[in-house]
């Protein structure tokens, strides 16, 4: 390994410059020149093995994201941006994008999001030029969308970790003493001696169409009837942090300069979803019960006694400083196949338009309620993640209501796998980011032609799939 070198100087700039060290503290930390660290940063040395786990420990950082290989997602991301017709017929190898993005990640980073303004742009063009649009709902739509998906790359950029608020809601569960008391009935408790709220259990047709709504002028948290414990619990921990930690969560908000009013209220409801979470699932604790029970989401909902999807979620915020859980992946699935829910700790690739690949197994678990289906995936570039998947019916429903069933999908690098209960010997399936975007062909399960491929028709003959194309 001390043979290894590596070319990660912008990696390493970033690094130093989000620490607020000059290259000369830096330099004398790892034990080495300021000449030398200048020469590391531009490239013009190579980092050793030897320095980078020195900086590794110094900074308590994990290897893997100063590695090309954290770059993935980013190259990925180009590839995908560069099958696009607009583009023309650039051919720029897998090797060459590495490279751009070694070097110069953040100009990677801004022409992928000039491609994805350009792409809003494009879409509001076309919508604008459709007579059965109207322009207010036109622009309504252009909100909610830029808002989710705003809200969507600033919890990435944080790997779905809040550090400050995780550790608020961990102190509070401490205070609690969750781990001995009925959540329900302390948190309850909390609501009331510190807030003078009460909650109450009302009928559905009380608050038709909702599962709970906050009534402040009479200092009451209504919870449906048909809210399952484990979700009335939730409710309660989410209203707790907006009346304790709204400031905190306000000046993260401040802090991810969002570029409008509608994300920075989407950031605020996700990030008192993220405290309800860490409240009922305390950081520490879980942490240790998911890497002492390998990862067995079924056991850890029974132990802390909340929903499969809550505890799925969960395990991809565990990426605390010096006590790293797994970095999961979670996507969360409907009967059509729209992604309504992703997250991620690592670099799994989501595409932002069109569902998943029919050929992963979160499409099959809708066949098989209730149990857990694993699967090793592999992407076109050869990457394999171990996942798995459930299908689970949401409760909130009463007779003559249409019950809602999810699938669940969550996943790691396969280099993760054997640390989880699931592991065992599967062949690969290969599948792809969507039918839009995938290239592999004969592929029976395709229902869409790739954007960037010719179609070719042959009278002739008849292909396993209906779409033939070059390449």
């Amino acid at each position: 390994m001390n043979q290894q070198k590596l070319m990660i100087g912008p990696r390493v700039r970033q690094l130093r410059q989000s620490f607020g060290l000059t290259q000369a503290a830096m330099a004398n930390e790892l034990g080495i020149s300021t000449s030398y660290m200048n020469l590391i940063e531009r490239n013009q040395r190579p980092m050793s093995a030897k320095i980078l786990l020195r900086l590794a420990q110094k900074y308590d950082i994990d290897i893997a994201k100063l590695s090309p290989e954290s770059d993935a997602k980013m190259v990925q991301e180009l590839a995908t941006i560069l099958k696009n017709p607009a583009y023309g017929s650039y051919e720029v190898s897998s090797a060459e994008l590495r490279d751009a993005v070694g070097v110069s990640p953040d100009f990677a980073r801004a022409f992928i999001a000039l491609h994805a303004r350009a792409e809003e742009l494009t879409v509001r063009a076309s919508m604008r030029d459709d007579p059965m649009a109207s322009r207010a709902r036109v622009e309504l739509l252009e909100e909610s969308a830029g808002a989710v998906e705003n809200v969507r790359r600033f919890i990435h950029d944080h790997q779905n970790y809040f550090d400050e608020i995780d550790r608020a809601a961990e102190q509070l569960a401490e205070e609690l003493g969750l781990n001995t008391r009925q959540p329900h009935t302390a948190l309850t408790a909390r609501l009331f001696e510190s807030h003078g709220i009460k909650v109450r259990i009302v009928p559905a047709d009380y608050i038709p169409g909702k599962l709970s709504q906050f009534d402040p002028h009479n200092r009451r948290l209504n919870l449906s009837e048909l809210l399952p414990q484990s979700g009335r619990r939730f409710r309660i921990a989410y209203q707790l942090a907006l009346l304790e930690h709204r400031e905190l969560i306000d000046a993260t908000i401040t802090k991810a300069i969002l570029p409008s009013k509608e994300a920075d209220e989407l950031a605020r409801l996700s990030l008192a979803n993220y405290f309800a979470a860490a409240v009922l699932m305390p950081y520490g604790r879980f942490l240790k019960a998911a890497q002492d029970n390998r990862y067995d989401v079924e056991l850890l909902t029974r132990r802390f006694d909340t929903s499969y999807e809550q505890t799925a979620h969960r395990l991809t915020t565990l990426q605390r400083k010096g006590a790293r859980g797994v970095p999961f992946f979670f996507v969360r699935v409907d009967m059509a196949g729209n992604i309504s829910k992703r997250f991620s700790a690592g670099k799994f690739h989501f595409s932002r338009f069109g569902g998943a690949c029919p050929l992963w197994n979160i499409h099959a678990c809708f066949q098989t309620p209730g149990e857990t289906i694993p699967q090793v995936i592999e992407m076109p570039d050869g990457t394999q993640y171990f996942s798995v998947a459930r299908a689970v019916l949401r409760p909130e429903g009463a007779h003559g209501q249409h019950a809602q069933m999810v699938a669940i999908g969550l996943g790691c690098e396969i280099k993760y796998a054997e640390a989880l209960v699931y592991t065992g010997n599967f062949a690969p399936t290969p599948i792809g980011v969507n039918c839009y975007l995938c290239e592999r062909p004969a592929c029976r399960s395709r229902a869409h032609a790739p954007i960037n491929k010719k179609l070719r028709f042959d009278e002739r003959t008849r292909d396993q799939s209906i779409f033939r194309f070059d390449g």
